[in-house]
Order: C-alpha cells, then sequence, then structure tokens
C-alpha cells in the first residue's frame, strides 16, 4: 500500500492508496476496459515511464488493478478489480463537482474523445431516462460515443452498430457544457453540427435532472 496519513479514517485510507498524482487517472483509462501497458502510457500524456510503472505495481499491490492476459493471450492487459472498479462512484462525482472548472475550457490542456466514456456515464447519471427511445452519436476529436436512452435510463458505449437517430460533432467544451445542463441544448441548436433527427438529441440533452 502507498504511503499513508496515520489518520484511522476513511478518507485518509482511501486517499492512501488512490490520492498519489496520476493514480485516479490511470483509473480512469481502466474504466474505459482493460488496457496494456503501452495504451495506457499513451492515454496518460505526460507520465514518466517509470512513474507508471511504480503506480501500477502498486494498485495491484492495494488490490485496486490486476494482470491479466489480453484477449489474444499475447501481452499482459491491466484491468480493474471488483473493488477498484467501484471506483466509478467516486470519479463520477468527482466529473460533476469539477463542472465549474470545466467551463473555463480547455486552457492549452489535452483532450481525447476517448474520455466521454467516463465523463458522459456521470454527467448523465442524475438525468430523467429519455421520453422516448433513441440512440445517438457525439463525435469529439474524431471519437464517437453511443448515447442510448431508454425508459430505464440513459447509457454511454462505443459504437455497437446499430442505426443511430443523430449525431452530433462538437468541440469538447460544447458538448461537456450540454451533458453538465451548463449550457442548453436549444439555445444551441442553430449553431451546432447536426446530422440526423435533431429531436432524438433534444430527448437526451434536454432530459430534466432528477
Amino acid at each position: 500500500m502507498a504511503r499513508g496519513y496515520g489518520q484511522y479514517c476513511g478518507l485518509a485510507r482511501a486517499l492512501g492508496v488512490v490520492g498519489d498524482r496520476w493514480n485516479l487517472l490511470i483509473v480512469r483509462q481502466l474504466l474505459m476496459g482493460p488496457a496494456r501497458y503501452g495504451e495506457l502510457r499513451d492515454g496518460l500524456a505526460g507520465i514518466a515511464t517509470n512513474l507508471l510503472t511504480d503506480r501500477l505495481r502498486e494498485l495491484e499491490t492495494a488490490g485496486v488493478i490486476e494482470r491479466r492476459l489480453s484477449d489474444d493471450a499475447n501481452a499482459i492487459s491491466y484491468a480493474l478489480t471488483p473493488w477498484g472498479a467501484q471506483l466509478r462512484e467516486p470519479i463520477n462525482a468527482l466529473v460533476r463537482w469539477s463542472t465549474p472548472l470545466m467551463v473555463r475550457g480547455p486552457e492549452g490542456d489535452e483532450f481525447r474523445g476517448e474520455w466521454l466514456l467516463v465523463a458522459l456515464p456521470a454527467l448523465f447519471e442524475n438525468r430523467a431516462p429519455a421520453d422516448r427511445p433513441v440512440a445517438v452519436g457525439i463525435c469529439v476529436e474524431g471519437f464517437t460515443a453511443q448515447i442510448t436512452g431508454t425508459e430505464s435510463g440513459i447509457e454511454v458505449t462505443r459504437p455497437d452498430g446499430r442505426p443511430l437517430d443523430a449525431t452530433l460533432t462538437g468541440e469538447a467544451p460544447v458538448v461537456l457544457g450540454l451533458a453538465a445542463g451548463a449550457l442548453a441544448f436549444s439555445d444551441l441548436a442553430a449553431f451546432l453540427d447536426i446530422d440526423g433527427d435533431e429531436a432524438a438529441l433534444r430527448a437526451i440533452f434536454d432530459a430534466p435532472g432528477l
């Protein structure tokens, strides 16, 4: 386990495991699915290779992640353990909490479209189900996330091949602002790049909060 704080407190114990720099971002990458070392390194621009190795070792020792053979059995992949996967809930809360920070825009920071697979589920988590079944695509930086709205809720996945009712292509600040409710779809619809049924996108982005 990583160094602790000497306090018998749940928060202190949790931070002793995941509070070090890069740890939660490693978890973010693995929330999108198992990944090889090189894939993690590519998704964490700026991390030194020796530091990534150390962080992976610490998280594995703590029981947050595990190593497994990749699907082709030719390489080792890292994946969250069932306990590690429970970090999705606090990470979702942190993503929503970050909204006032995100409205400032990138300010020179990198954004990768695949991060929508973590951000959008968090931002849509407290939205009411869509008023009709829809499947739409959200394309940012060349990456498309599929959003499926049903009476059970809103799900964000990679495209599964089903026909999409509409696709919205936009910049990250606009898409994230819409998903967070910081921007109103109705106010921006005329300026958005929409291919398909605009009403399907409204069914997702105009869904009220619970």
